[in-house]
């Protein structure tokens, strides 16, 4: 049985019903004579006689869902399937530029319009939040079921915002032909680095696709972060540590193989992956999406966790992205939308279905430690420790000063202090 019926059907019966007990309130035509006043009650087989007029057809009540990339909409458009059975309520997913998603959410706090639900990464959260366009979510005791992590990844002032789905950190990539033992620590990456640059095995000694996001775990590692947190653990423009010790040792890092000729001071996502899937790097940083390139080009590559500075340390800890489903707060089918969200989609066949459609790390926990897949399990492995990437705006103003920071010590036009001094001033500027 239907969980919801359609506001409209219900008018329907009621307008029906009301018709036959009260008759019909048009006035007669002028040339019709007015009925005598003792003129008897229409009987019911009078009624039953009465040609009916014919009901309009009945709208279908229909939840809309945005997602910007396509690897899931089979398995959501049958899981919309399964909603509309459950619960009579249909749902139209459609594909939408990430962009496009982003402006629609921003404008829908004023003009009520865009999608009823989304899918989106969660570090695009907070400017939604902030403008009202997304619900608050309460996922009761279901919140245990998930990775921790990626209910970090959606919370924001404390309060949840969207109902996690998948999870996506990077892992640190070896050639094992050239490097069959998994390093413990960045001195031991460095130094075989060195060795098969000097013996010219290698071109480079490490494939670095930039020198923020990707190298995230290398910062972590000597103690480095972004931003801090609050006394409710929620992160903090207050606290901005781009230019702390850990930051500014890991970029020395980098600057020492540079200046001895073993990593190239161009630093180029695309050659940083050529590099390695052609056997002329042994290391690279990066996620589940070189996976297809590396098998096809024949790779004989691991994937495991990131060094630590000292043995036995703590490893780097990489970002983590959370995917999730955000309810739009100006919509008048919240409540329908809140239980697709928070009611139908978490039970762990439903995670399972949507892993095996898309092989992103499942939020669903038990879904999550299950995978059987090498690569998953070692990605999975590699982001235990992963940190929720900051989704508060002031993230948006990080990415230009950690860039400008890269290229000021790369060209030796500031120290990796100074640069990081320089990265903190900008980010403070803007946010004033």
């Amino acid at each position: 049985m239907k969980k919801i019926v359609p506001l409209f059907s219900v008018i329907i019966m009621l307008a029906l019903v009301l018709s036959a007990c009260g008759g019909t309130t048009a006035a007669p035509a002028a040339e019709e004579a007015a009925p005598a006043a003792d003129a008897a009650e229409p009987t019911a087989e009078m009624v039953e006689e009465a040609p009916a007029e014919e009901a309009p057809a009945e709208e279908e009540l229909a939840l809309t869902l945005w997602v910007y990339d396509d690897t899931r909409i089979s398995i959501l458009n049958q899981l919309g399937e399964e909603f509309m059975n459950e619960y009579g309520v249909g749902l139209k997913v459609e594909v939408v530029d990430l962009s496009e998603i982003r402006n629609a959410m921003s404008l829908g706090a004023t003009t009520g319009e865009g999608p009823d639900l989304i899918i989106i990464p969660h570090d695009n959260i907070g400017p939604m939040v902030e403008n009202g366009s997304a619900s608050e979510i309460d996922l009761g005791s279901l919140t245990s079921n998930y990775v921790a992590p990626s209910i970090s990844g959606f919370t924001y002032n404390g309060k949840i915002y969207g109902v996690p789905l998948s999870v996506e950190n990077i892992g640190f990539f070896r050639n094992m032909d050239m490097v069959p033992d998994a390093p413990q620590t960045w001195t031991e990456v460095a130094d075989v680095a060195t060795q098969l640059v000097d013996d010219g095995t290698a071109e480079s000694g490490i494939g670095l696709p930039d020198l923020g996001y990707n190298i995230y775990p290398l910062y972590t590692s000597f103690g480095g972060y972004i931003f801090g947190k609050d006394v409710d653990g929620n992160y903090t423009p207050d606290d901005i540590g781009m230019n702390s010790a850990g930051m500014v040792e890991a970029m020395q890092w980098v600057k020492d193989l540079v200046d001895a000729g073993v990593v190239p001071s161009t630093i180029d996502w695309e050659a940083a992956h050529v590099a390695f899937e052609t056997g002329k790097s042994p290391f690279i940083f990066t996620g589940p999406w070189a996976i297809t390139r590396f098998k096809t080009a024949g790779v004989n590559y691991a994937i495991s966790d990131f060094p630590s500075v000292e043995e036995g340390g703590t490893p780097g800890a990489p970002f983590m992205g959370v995917q999730g489903l955000v309810v739009n707060a100006t919509r008048p089918n919240v409540a329908l939308a809140m239980t697709f969200a928070t009611e139908f989609i978490p039970t762990e066949t439903h995670y399972q279905m949507l892993f095996e459609a898309d092989t992103r790390p499942s939020a669903w926990t038990t879904v999550f430690e299950s995978a059987t897949d090498p690569d998953t399990a070692s990605f999975n492995h590699a982001g235990v420790n992963a940190q929720p990437m900051p989704a508060i705006p002031a993230m948006g103003y990080v990415w230009d000063a950690w860039t400008n920071a890269g290229n000021l010590v790369m060209t030796d036009e500031a120290t990796a202090q100074e640069a990081f001094d320089t990265s903190v001033e900008q980010i403070e500027a803007q946010l004033k």
